[in-house]
C-alpha cells in the first residue's frame, strides 16, 4: 500500500506564489523559494509547482525559478505549466524536477504521455485533470480551467492510465479554494477506476478533510495550497493528526 502523502502546491503567476478560488480571484501568497524551503523543514512529502498561466500565455514554464527551488529542496518535486514536448520535459528535469505535470497538452495530443513515459519512465508523468461537475456530469477542462472539453472525466482517466501516465492529479474545480472538503465522489470513483496513484486536490479546509479523503477514497496523496501558505494548518500538526 502506498504511503499517504501530504503535498503543498505552489501555483505560480509572474514569479510569485498565488492562490485563487474556483480558479479565479487570484491573490498573492508569497515567495515560492521561501515557501518551498519552509515545506521541506515542516516535513511535506512532496512539492508541486504549477505555472498556472504558462499555457494561457502560450509560453514555457519558468525553468530558472524551478532550478532555484530544486536547489533548496530534497523531496520529490513535480513541475507543470506550458509543457508541450519532450524537449520541454528534458529542460524541466535538467532544472531539477523529478516529475512533470501535463494537462492541456495531454488533451491536445495524448501520444505525448506515451512519449514521455518511454523516454523518462512512467513515474515521471503526472497528468493533471481539472474537472467540473456541470449538467450532471464531471467534465475535463483545459487552459488553466478556462476551457471545457468534450471529455468525460471517467473516460479520460482510464485513457491516461492506458497511455502510460504514472500518476493523476485530480482537481475538482467546484471545490477549489472553497475549503469545504475534497470532492469525495469523483475522487473515489477515479481512484477506484485506475491502478495508478491519484492525488486529490481542491477544497481542503480542515484536518478532517484530509482524513476523509484518505478514509473514503483510494487517493494516495492530498494536495492543498492556501491553508499551508497562510499557516492555517501547519504540516507537522496535520501529519501528527
Amino acid at each position: 500500500m502506498l504511503k499517504k502523502r501530504i503535498i503543498p502546491c505552489l501555483d505560480i503567476c509572474d514569479g510569485r506564489t498565488v492562490k485563487g478560488i474556483n480558479f479565479i480571484d487570484i491573490r498573492d501568497a508569497g515567495d515560492p523559494v521561501d515557501l518551498a524551503k519552509r515545506y521541506v523543514q515542516e516535513g511535506a512529502d512532496e512539492l508541486v509547482f504549477l505555472d498556472i498561466t504558462a499555457t494561457h500565455e502560450n509560453r514555457k514554464t519558468l525553468s530558472a525559478l524551478v532550478e532555484k527551488i530544486a536547489m533548496e529542496i530534497n523531496i520529490p518535486f513535480t513541475v507543470g505549466g506550458g509543457i508541450n514536448s519532450l524537449q520541454d520535459v528534458s529542460l524541466i528535469i535538467k532544472a531539477g524536477a523529478d516529475k512533470v505535470s501535463i494537462n492541456s497538452s495531454a488533451v491536445k495530443r495524448p501520444l505525448l504521455i506515451t512519449e514521455i513515459a518511454k523516454e523518462f519512465g512512467s513515474q515521471c508523468v503526472v497528468v493533471a485533470v481539472d474537472t467540473k461537475f456541470i449538467s450532471n456530469e464531471w467534465i475535463v477542462y483545459v487552459n488553466g480551467g478556462r476551457i471545457p472539453t468534450l471529455l468525460r472525466t471517467m473516460d479520460w482517466v482510464k485513457q491516461l492510465e492506458e497511455s502510460g501516465a504514472g500518476e493523476i492529479l485530480l482537481t475538482s474545480m467546484n471545490n477549489d479554494g472553497m475549503k469545504t472538503g475534497f470532492a469525495l465522489d469523483i475522487t473515489g470513483a477515479v481512484s477506484l477506476a485506475v491502478n495508478i496513484p491519484v492525488i486529490a486536490s481542491g477544497g481542503a479546509g480542515t484536518m478532517e478533510h484530509f482524513k476523509e479523503v484518505f478514509e473514503y477514497t483510494k487517493a494516495s496523496g492530498a494536495l492543498a495550497a492556501s491553508i499551508f501558505h497562510f499557516g492555517e494548518i501547519p504540516i507537522p500538526t496535520l501529519k501528527k493528526y
